[in-house]
């Protein structure tokens, strides 16, 4: 049964939701699931705009039928070439075998890296700026390198203002029957999973994204269709300065993030005192993550959200523990940078890890180490509370700052 949405008169939701879907890319735990939106848009030519993943591809399949029909496709617009976005491509084709192909040189070359039905004579090839009109609607074709793939376009609609945005502007969450963001707690509700897919899936491209958000600032965009989450038509400003946030690497919030590894409980136990004493300094925006508990995902997004941050961690095995050793390599990898940091070391009998946390924390740019390493043998003594204060003052000042 289909299960189409209309976006407006001439512009349909085509796309489906995956709930049974545990981890995305195989490695990002999505336990609200994820939508792939695919469009169609019906003119003197039909155009659709990027296909879904395989596991929703009955419901897309029937979604295209609905919308045409009857009548032929004659446009496949491919904005990225990733397969939750291209891998019923060749089912699209067998089904139209007269439709038109729409990439850029590089859409074309993975097309032939994916799939081995002839696309040729199938391809219509665009430069950037280039545009195609269907009738009424013009399109025209932005290159977005690298946000996050080579390949990466999206395209404008003239007509009516529409920006389909490839990956861009998308979220982790299936969608519930209510398409656009107005018409949920988006900010109560999504903007975690939003951050946590920026950041993790496209966060180590910065400058690409800013250079295409430089490119979208010329656009009189009415509507954002992204290729995950819900529909943009109101506010979009605002989810727009996320973004330049996010790819601008400052911190969204003005806040200490406190992440710490601990065996048996003894750091577990300093960093919770460290927190009520930074609160008892007059800081409100306080969070405390276990590293063996959170996935790297969301302590990596949770980083890039606040200013200020602690690592704490034992020595194990001579190194930083796993756990908290696993986020700082995914910092480094998705571009962290611009952050206050303190970093705080436990070890009975060979403490190592806060040295080799700082090494790790120095590679990166601009972390500001802002307090001297705390080293605790074992367990936290009293002696060492006047440094622990000293720490927390530290914080707190990197707050007000």
């Amino acid at each position: 049964m289909n299960n189409v949405r209309r976006i407006t008169d001439d512009v349909f939701y085509v796309g489906a939701s995956d709930r049974r879907l545990s981890l995305f890319e195989n490695i990002y735990p999505i336990e609200r699931g994820v939508s792939y939106n695919s469009y169609l848009v019906l003119d003197e030519k039909t155009v659709l705009l990027d296909t879904t993943d395989h596991s929703v591809s009955r419901e897309f399949l029937e979604n295209v039928e609905t919308v045409l029909a009857g009548r032929p496709l004659d446009y496949l617009v491919v904005n990225h070439m990733e397969p939750d976005h291209c891998a019923t491509i060749a089912e699209i084709v067998l089904r139209y075998p007269d439709v038109k192909i729409v990439g850029n040189q590089k859409t074309f070359q993975m097309i032939r890296q994916f799939y081995t039905f002839d696309v040729d004579e199938r391809a219509h090839l665009v430069k950037d700026g280039d545009t195609l009109t269907t009738g009424k609607h013009t399109f025209a074709f932005v290159f977005a390198p690298m946000v996050h793939w080579p390949e990466v376009m999206v395209t404008f609609d003239t007509f009516n203002g529409i920006l389909f945005s490839a990956d861009a502007f998308g979220t982790f969450g299936a969608l519930a029957g209510n398409l656009f963001a107005d018409e949920l707690d988006f900010e109560g509700e999504w903007l975690d999973d939003a951050r946590r897919y920026y950041i993790n899936i496209v966060g180590k491209y910065g400058v690409q994204v800013m250079n295409t958000l430089k490119k979208a600032a010329t656009l009189p965009i009415k509507m954002i269709l992204p290729l995950h989450g819900p529909v943009w038509r109101e506010n979009i400003e605002w989810f727009i300065s996320k973004y330049q946030t996010w790819a601008s690497y400052v911190p969204e919030e003005k806040g200490v993030l406190v992440v710490y590894s601990s065996i048996y409980g003894n750091t577990a136990n300093a960093v919770d005192l460290l927190a009520s004493m930074t609160a008892e300094k007059g800081v409100k925006n306080i969070h405390v993550y276990d590293a063996s508990k959170t996935d790297v995902s969301v302590l990596v997004s949770e980083c890039f959200r606040y200013s200020t941050i602690v690592f704490a961690s034992p020595t194990y095995n001579a190194e930083i523990f796993p756990k908290m050793e696993m986020l700082l390599i995914e910092l480094k990898a998705h571009a962290f940078q611009n952050r206050d940091a303190v970093v705080i070391e436990n070890g009975s009998w060979a403490l190592s890890a806060g040295r080799k946390m700082t090494e790790m924390l120095s590679s990166m740019k601009d972390i500001r180490i802002i307090a001297p390493l705390l080293s605790i043998k074992s367990s936290l003594k009293v002696e060492q509370l006047e440094d622990m204060e000293k720490i927390a003052s530290a914080l707190a000042e990197s707050v007000r700052e």
